[in-house]
């Protein structure tokens, strides 16, 4: 009980409320809730420390910032929000705020990405079939998820498409700029149950058997170490979870290894599945999809961890 009097205390004030009806449509820093509310940053910051301490908000921290949301067993916050009346003055000219904002920095993320020639759509850069390759992906996830995790997330498209079937999702990435694109992507489509944060896919900063599904999407060729990014992929995952991995089958582009930094010329069955065993999962299934480069969509399921019963 004590729990829940520090909550309903915690949300029983207007600037709190405005801050968790910002923060249950998407992430936010600091300095961009200052922006939307007017407010001075100790206020405000007084007032997040509030709803931190009492499970209302969680921190993500990314580089020198500090974002919030919602996180993802907060019941009683998504309550409250529920009430809230849609059509209250002060929260609609805050959500219209919300929106300039997401506009602009997604605008500052690709005119970074512009200005340093970076090539963040990759499957319209190697013109891969991508409406063919998110079918396969489709068809080989369950209808419905509980908890998603999208490893190397970009963009955020992948948490798009999948936000349908999942009650959660959560994507992962190391670029501050493709988390902005990805904020803002999710914020303009309305997809408040999915969230991105900064993370290193070799040390995630997850607990284990978390989620029912994680994905790597044309990801894995970057890595130095798949095996090892493979390896944490299947620590997050629970018993009978699934691991669906969407890369390249191998080919013979040397300069995408020079102008795309790629590590790896694709992966072929038995690489894949050597790896998947190592980790823990079984391949269940493999197919390819035909392109100026063939991609392969490896599916894998989390095996259950035996407990040795000790002899008598």
């Amino acid at each position: 009980m004590d729990d829940l009097l520090a909550q309903l205390r915690a949300s029983a004030e207007p600037t709190r409320l405005r801050l968790l009806s910002l923060c249950g449509r998407g992430s936010f820093c600091v300095s961009d809730l200052c922006g939307i509310l007017g407010q001075s940053q100790p206020r405000l910051s007084r007032h997040l420390k509030l709803l931190v301490e009492a499970g209302l908000l969680e921190r993500m921290p990314e580089g020198a910032n500090v974002f919030f949301q919602l996180p993802a067993d907060a019941d009683l916050a998504r309550q409250i929000l529920a009430r809230l009346p849609e059509d209250d003055p002060l929260l609609a000219a805050d959500r219209r705020a919300a929106a300039r904002l997401a506009a602009e920095r997604a605008r500052a993320a690709s005119d970074a990405f512009r200005r340093h020639g970076a090539d963040w759509d990759e499957m319209r850069a190697l013109e891969l079939p991508a409406a063919e390759i998110e079918s396969a992906l489709l068809q080989a996830l369950p209808e419905r998820l509980d908890r998603l995790l999208d490893i190397g997330s970009g963009t955020g498209r992948l948490l798009e498409i999948l936000a349908p079937r999942c009650a959660g999702a959560l994507g992962v990435d190391a670029s501050r700029e493709m988390l902005a694109l990805a904020r803002a992507r999710l914020a303009e489509r309305g997809l408040s149950h999915c969230s991105v944060r900064q993370a290193d896919m070799y040390r995630l900063p997850l607990p284990d058997a978390g989620f029912d599904a994680v994905t790597l999407q044309m990801v894995l060729h970057y890595a130095e170490d798949p095996a090892a990014a493979l390896a944490e992929a299947a620590r997050v995952l629970r018993p009978e979870g699934l691991l669906l991995i969407v890369d390249l089958a191998p080919h013979a582009r040397a300069d995408l290894l020079g102008r795309h930094a790629h590590r790896w010329p694709g992966f072929d069955d038995a690489q894949m599945a050597g790896w998947l065993g190592a980790a823990g999962c079984a391949l269940r299934t493999a197919r390819s999809i035909d392109g100026p480069l063939a991609v392969r969509l490896w599916l894998a399921e989390r095996q259950p961890v035996s407990i040795p019963v000790p002899s008598r």
